[in-house]
């Protein structure tokens, strides 16, 4: 194991494990699987300079959603955490291995998981206005495509009478799609969340971006009406009205990869695709 794959020893002492196995290394965080004292295996993720960026809050939503529909927070020590290990395999693997019906309905099972918890909310957790202001806040290089622009203004506009009259608002895992969802040995739980108070109806808008690997399917109208249609019907929310947030969702990851001027964007026809079907089911 090279030393960059192997964790520092002041982690192991601290959260009482051993027999580190690099499992990851993104651009964020590293993650190894572990052993905890009783012999059980155990996830350990560490963000690089030790850093969460942004994934804070949701460290303390899954704490305290304690386990239900969840992995477990085992413990925390600065910018590293000890959970539950999910071996896998995940929903996005169901997914890309053909079976996306399924894994669609596995989802909003566990969204519906995390939402029976009715967890105390954590102080801090940022809002989905919050979120959006990036969007708001995009201007276009003139070099971005025409219809790319109007999809996106009509996104922006979407977004915004969304938020004008966002109601049955929960805390959120934020970015609960098929590769933040894997088998364990309690069955399929959810990890890597954001933390959000929103509406519900947003908690699966990302999923219709997802999973990676799967672009085309991603992009068939009739895949996206049968998500729809599983989605709105398990998790009880409004089916126009979760198509409308998948579109926005769409346009808020491109102003974030933007970074405050949109020229292109790898997801222009998805949003585009997503818009006019959210518009044909208002």
């Amino acid at each position: 194991m090279a030393a960059s794959e192997t964790p520092a020893l002041h982690l192991l002492e601290s959260f009482g494990v051993s027999a580190p196995r690099f499992v990851d290394r993104t651009a964020i965080a590293t993650v190894w699987q572990v052993a905890r004292a009783d012999g059980t295996p155990a996830a350990l993720k560490a963000w690089h300079g030790g850093d969460l960026r942004n994934e804070g809050p949701g460290l303390d939503l899954m704490a305290a959603w304690d386990g239900a529909g969840a992995a477990r927070i085992y413990g925390r020590q600065g910018g590293a955490v000890l959970m539950e290990w999910l071996g896998g395999p995940s929903l996005g693997d169901m997914t890309r291995a053909g079976d996306d019906e399924t894994a669609a309905r596995i989802l909003a099972d566990v969204a519906n998981a995390l939402q029976a918890a009715r967890p105390q909310v954590p102080p801090g957790l940022p809002r989905l206005s919050d979120w959006f202001q990036a969007l708001f806040a995009l201007d276009f290089d003139p070099a971005c495509p025409p219809q790319a622009r109007r999809d996106l203004e009509a996104c922006r506009a979407q977004a915004q009478a969304l938020l004008a009259t966002e109601g049955d608002v929960r805390p959120l895992h934020g970015d609960l799609h098929h590769d933040n969802v894997r088998r364990g040995a309690r069955g399929y739980l959810a990890f890597d969340a954001k933390g959000l108070l929103g509406e519900r109806a947003y908690e699966l808008a990302n999923a219709f971006r997802n999973p990676k690997g799967a672009e085309a399917l991603l992009r068939e109208p009739g895949r996206i009406q049968v998500r729809a249609d599983i989605w709105s019907a398990t998790f009880g929310v409004d089916r126009s009205r979760l198509l409308q947030w998948a579109a926005a969702k769409c346009a808020l990851s491109i102003a974030w990869r933007a970074k405050g001027r949109l020229r292109g964007d790898r997801e222009l026809d998805l949003m585009g695709l997503l818009a006019g079907l959210a518009g044909a089911a208002a």
